[in-house]
């Protein structure tokens, strides 16, 4: 089980940039998949990026692809997603997830670890 601490999120402008991030403890980060999922007041909880340990795959929502990225630093034991032209459907906690025994998984149900979230509030 790996500690996850989001932060970076806000309130923003429609078409705006937000950058997130997710501090992990412990010395095995790199041993997991991670991943950002988001929960809008009212709805399930839904895949928002993912990334292998070594960082090469990704995978994205339909939603967010070409304007959100995730990337991570094992030797800051962070991963980032980086938010570009955000619009108001973006709006939600997002998470970060953690998990050792996956690859890249876009069910919230296979991860272990999760952090607490950050709020993301975009006006229009």
């Amino acid at each position: 089980q790996v500690q996850l601490v989001e932060s970076g999120g806000g309130l923003v402008q429609a078409g705006g940039s937000l950058r997130l991030s997710c501090a992990a403890s412990g010395r095995t980060f790199s041993r997991n998949t991670m991943g950002w999922f988001r929960q809008a007041p009212g709805k399930e909880r839904e895949f928002v990026a993912g990334i292998s340990k070594d960082g090469v795959s990704t995978a994205y929502a339909d939603s967010v692809k070409g304007r959100f990225t995730i990337s991570r630093d094992n030797a800051k034991n962070t991963v980032y997603l980086q938010m570009n032209s955000l619009k108001p459907e973006d709006t939600a906690i997002y998470y970060c997830a953690a998990d050792s025994r996956i690859r890249v998984d876009k069910l919230a149900s296979a991860y272990a670890s999760w952090g607490q979230g950050t709020q993301v509030t975009v006006s229009s």
